[in-house]
């Protein structure tokens, strides 16, 4: 029996072609008919011998053993691209999951590089509970160049897509997946467009060709990996995300009267991106005191790719004293969209929001107890 997966296509390069001044834009071709022209992503026998819907297509097989996967498209209109992402746009991905969870066996959600980190990261907290795999992926060339990166991310994340075995939100790009809220853009040029600085990637496929994928997935669970969602069969859908929430990338000679400004209402979270180890000038404490003192969330997050915030300086046990919360080794993107998350939901009390934002409720964070879910 074939394997059923949805791919939701919002955004990215993929779906992009050049203009008549030679700039990529979102176009209005159909993905779905361009992809069943392409050997790598249709096998056009299938349908004929076993009357697939026309608005399915059918990923070709190695062999007669090998399970049979067949997807469709549900192309986004408009398309955009990934820079114009809204935490509205999050909703409407989340609800078309919500809405087909039933009728498919994964999801893959195509999606422009820019900010596809932070959407990998959004729904790792909107989607609580999953049984299924939801994996985002992209490409740094269009459709059209079938030797460029997209035919192979779409094929390979239409194969993890299919195993059971993976019940999260992952990030797959350039032979690589990554936990989706463990993962940052690090390029925007290179075929290797993401990573994953604290955290390990949950499979490197390398140079193995689809055949060795298939057959490495056969065997794999990622349970043991710190996934927090693991183990539950009714997921919650969540909907709704805090627009009230800012990054503050701090700098040499920052004003104090320029973060008082930045933090003001309707402001409700902010995350710091504070040098080192979570430090901060000592000229700004009291502003940042004064908007924890008034009920705003504020997490501290290092600006370095690789490492966490430590308490071991003066300048970043001040931050906590005035009540900056620690974001741990998060990513800037996980910190970000947690933050909107938890204050999007109105069942929580401000300590209990604060209490989670230090806790790892998705696998977000490295935490020596074991994860908390709500």
């Amino acid at each position: 029996m074939a394997t059923k997966v949805l791919v939701l296509f919002t955004s990215g390069l993929l779906g992009m072609a050049k203009n008549k001044y030679g700039v990529y834009e979102p176009t209005s071709q159909n993905l779905l008919k361009a992809i069943k022209e392409i050997t790598m992503t249709h096998d056009k026998k299938y349908p004929e011998e076993n009357e697939l819907d026309e608005n399915y297509c059918a990923l070709p097989r190695s062999s007669e053993e090998e399970k049979r996967i067949i997807y469709t498209v549900m192309q986004y209109n408009p398309l955009k691209d990934s820079s114009n992402i809204t935490k509205e746009d999050w909703v409407k991905m989340v609800k078309d999951i919500r809405d087909n969870y039933n009728a498919f066996e994964g999801f893959v959600v195509l999606h422009g590089t820019d900010t596809m980190a932070y959407t990998a990261s959004a729904l790792s907290f909107m989607l609580e509970g999953l049984s299924k795999p939801v994996i985002l992926t992209g490409s740094q060339s269009p459709i059209s160049n079938v030797k460029g990166d997209g035919i192979h991310n779409l094929v390979q994340a239409l194969y993890i897509a299919a195993n059971e075995n993976i019940s999260e939100v992952a990030l797959f790009f350039d032979k690589k997946l990554f936990r989706g809220n463990r993962v940052t853009n690090v390029s925007s040029t290179d075929l290797a467009a993401f990573d994953s600085p604290n955290f390990e990637p949950l499979l490197d496929i390398g140079v193995k060709q689809k055949e060795v994928f298939a057959r490495k997935f056969s065997s794999l669970s990622l349970s043991g990996k710190g996934s927090s969602t693991r183990g539950y069969n009714k997921p919650t859908f969540h909907t709704s995300m805090n627009e009230n929430v800012g990054l503050l990338h701090l700098y040499p000679g920052l004003k104090a009267e320029t973060v008082r400004e930045f933090l003001k209402p309707p402001m409700e979270g902010a995350v710091l991106l504070t040098f080192g180890a979570g430090n901060c000038s000592s000229d700004l404490l009291k502003e940042i005191g004064n908007a924890c003192k008034k009920g705003s969330i504020v997490v501290n997050c290092t600006q370095c790719k690789r490492g966490f915030v430590s308490l071991s300086y003066s300048t970043g046990l001040n931050l906590s004293h005035e009540g900056v919360l620690s974001g741990a080794d998060m990513t800037i993107e996980a910190a970000f969209t947690k933050l909107c998350f938890l204050l999007g939901n109105t069942s929580l009390s401000l300590q209990e929001r604060k209490s989670m934002m230090t806790k790892n409720i998705r696998g977000e964070m490295t935490d020596a107890e074991p994860p908390d879910t709500f």
